[in-house]
């Protein structure tokens, strides 16, 4: 499994249009990548006379992708900052 680990920064702000509040930004940062290592399961693919073989992650959906090729997103830190509305 190939693992990026974000931090999550979420903005939020009461203005008069909209008196509940609610957010406006949401950040998210990549912090770091994991590889998960080469393809385990890779597909072979024709056009014409010409094969190519790529990884599966190409090719395949989430649920088909070898455990090498399969994207994990972890959430490291999230953030909450209210700004105030002046005027």
């Amino acid at each position: 499994m190939t693992i990026h680990v974000v931090d999550i920064d979420n903005a939020f702000h009461t203005c008069p249009a909209f008196a509940e509040p609610h957010i406006y930004d949401t950040r998210r940062t990549v912090i770091d990548v994991i590889p998960g290592g080469p393809c385990r399961n890779p597909v072979t693919i024709r056009c014409g006379d010409t094969t190519a073989t790529i990884a599966c992650h190409r090719h395949e959906p989430a649920d088909r992708q070898c455990g090498a090729c399969r994207i994990i997103v972890t959430q490291h830190t999230i953030t909450t900052r209210h700004h105030e509305v002046v005027g």
